[in-house]
């Protein structure tokens, strides 16, 4: 059997456990693309449940709040804990040319996923040129 040994890993787990609280967050890794009019934001969030994933936008920025909690029963004995608990947020800046009204949100084996349409008057459209269609005649 084959150990890989980490002498520094417990100090990491605890530094991460006391830096990790309700009053700092820790951040929601994320991917983000364009595929067409569309643009995609999958947030990662293993272990949480739907009921505990808030999702707004105000202004222009979208938030994402989510929870996980850890055994909550007494009689639980914990033996190991690595998994991060307690809130978790990310908030995203949005421009202007994106559609926060059409935008659509799906969450399936932990990963949100947010679609947001460009807005119609950000897409790039034909202008139509007026102007004499005919020549006119210059007499000299």
């Amino acid at each position: 059997m084959l150990m890989r040994t980490d002498p520094f890993r417990e100090l990491d787990r605890l530094s991460q456990q006391l830096l990790t609280s309700a009053a700092r967050p820790t951040a929601v890794p994320i991917d983000a693309y364009r595929k067409g009019d569309t643009f995609y934001v999958h947030f990662d969030l293993p272990g949480v449940r739907v009921e505990d994933v808030d999702l707004t936008v105000e202004r222009n920025v979208l938030t994402v709040r989510a929870e996980r909690r850890g055994p909550q029963d007494e009689e639980v004995e914990v033996l190991v804990a690595e998994r991060p608990q307690g809130t978790f947020t990310r908030q995203l800046f949005l421009g202007d040319t994106l559609d926060t009204d059409r935008m659509e949100a799906d969450y399936e084996a932990g990963v949100l996923t947010v679609k947001l349409p460009v807005a119609e008057q950000a897409k790039p459209r034909k202008v139509q040129i007026s102007g004499a269609t005919e020549r006119q005649k210059i007499s000299a």
